[in-house]
Formats: C-alpha cells, structure tokens, sequence
C-alpha cells in the first residue's frame, strides 16, 4: 500500500471539498464541541482515525459486500471503529472524553464519514481510500480547530486552555492569554456563536475563492 500522499485528494479534503465548509456535513459535533481548541482537537483526531479505518477496511472489502446490504455493513463497520475509539479515549483521555461525551459515539452517525464510504471508499483502491479518509479527517479537523480557536478566543481571551486534558501535566502551562482583563463574550461559546463564527468561516472561503477566481 502506497504511504505517498495525493497531493489531489490532500487539497479536495483540506479546502476544495472541506466537508464541513463546502459540504456542510457533520455539523452537529462541529457547533456543539468546537468552544475550545483542545475539544476541537480532541474530536478531530477521533473523527480522523475513524475515516482513515473505515475507508480502508470498506476499499478492502469492496468487492465482497453485496450491494444490497452495503450501507447497514458500512454503519457496522464504522460502529466497530468507533467503539475501539471510546474504548482508548476511556482508557488514555477519559477527562476529555467526559466533555465531548455522547459526541464520540455520535461519530457512527458521521454523515462525512458514511458519505466517503458510499462515494469514495466503495469505489476505489485502499491506496486512495485511505489518503482520501485522512484529506477529509485532516480538512474536518481543521475547521473543528478554526471555528474553536475563533471561539476561545473571543469567548474567554485564552487559547489552548485546559491542554492537559490531551497532553498530561506538561501541558499545564500552555494556555496562552490573547487579552489581558478580558470579562469574555458569552455569545462565542453558546450554540448561537458557533453558527455565526461557521458562517463567517464560509464567508472567508466564498471571498478567497472569488478572489482566487479573477
């Protein structure tokens, strides 16, 4: 299997196609986890993982699922992956995984991981299936991680607060204070300042893509 990566599929996954900016998939978790830099971390790399195995194992298995039942199989699939996901996170980050809660079993629901499943994974060879389920992990979380930093910081005036959850106790001292005797913006961390702080993401991409364009 290849390990070179596609620069193509890198650039569909990260921006061209950014599920969560282009496609719009997946924004349940991405509104509700994204108040933070290291919950958005946190479920992006979970989500990442899950793409990655699930486009793998479907591409090996392509030509041995009957096409009737694909989709019930390929929710089986990406169950048993997620449920290995839980299990590590209980075991290695169960402070983290008490935050993002029911949102990591929530990743079986993933319409961007059953989308690339049913269109891309199905359809082609692992060295691809598995380059295109780490463009789109990779472009999903770093919107997760835009949307959160935007968040944290007009939310609380911090960035990377509470790293330990994720790094240990070294991480202790990485919060890093952007405004000093800042009293915060409530709206940026309720669910209302996550659909505003998507929308002016989208934006920004809708005006580079027009200024690309000319």
């Amino acid at each position: 299997m290849k390990l070179k990566l596609d620069p193509q599929i890198l650039k569909n996954g990260l921006y061209d196609n950014n599920q969560a900016f282009v496609a719009l998939l997946g924004l349940c978790p991405l509104l509700a986890v994204s108040n933070t830099v290291i919950n958005s971390l946190g479920l992006g790399i979970a989500t990442t993982f899950t793409l990655i195995a699930s486009n793998l194992i479907i591409s090996v298995l392509r030509n041995l699922i009957p096409n009737e039942i694909r989709l019930p199989l390929f929710v089986l699939i990406i169950a048993c992956i997620v449920t290995i996901v839980e299990l590590l996170m209980k075991a290695w980050f169960y402070e983290l995984y008490k935050i993002l809660g029911i949102f990591i079993p929530l990743i079986v629901t993933n319409c961007v991981i059953l989308g690339r499943a049913e269109m891309f994974a199905s359809k082609n060879p692992p060295e691809k299936a598995w380059q295109d389920g780490f463009a789109m992990g990779l472009g999903f979380t770093a919107a997760l991680l835009l949307l959160g930093g935007m968040r944290e910081i007009l939310g609380t005036g911090m960035l990377f607060s509470h790293a330990d959850l994720m790094f240990g106790e070294m991480a202790k001292n990485w919060q890093i204070t952007v405004f000093k005797n800042y009293s915060g913006m409530l709206l940026a961390i309720l669910p209302p300042g996550a659909f505003i702080g998507l929308g002016l993401l989208i934006a920004l991409q809708n005006v580079l893509n027009e200024k690309f364009k000319s």
